[in-house]
């Protein structure tokens, strides 16, 4: 089971997205702790981006993360899908 561990962009982006949304990414990070390929996150990695990978929040929403050395999932950002994966 991957650790998962919040960047200062990943706090900030989750501090200004609607309470309803942050309980669905508070629900996809724990399916990401248990199972980093769990269908309903469909995980891909995001193009033009080597190492970083996307998964899916809700329809519109995306997060992004990078795995590390040591079993480490770090996340970097969560927003809207084309925002998020402009700069991922």
């Amino acid at each position: 089971m991957p650790t998962i561990r919040p960047s200062k962009r990943f706090i900030k982006a989750y501090s200004q997205v609607p309470y309803h949304i942050q309980l669905k990414i508070d629900k996809a990070l724990q399916l990401l702790a248990k199972d980093p390929r769990h269908p309903s996150l469909q995980t891909k990695p995001v193009q033009r981006a080597i190492g970083i990978y996307e998964a899916l929040v809700v329809q519109s929403f995306r997060l992004t993360y990078e795995r590390l050395p040591g079993d480490v999932s770090q996340l970097r950002v969560v927003g809207k899908h084309d925002e998020t994966l402009t700069n991922p």
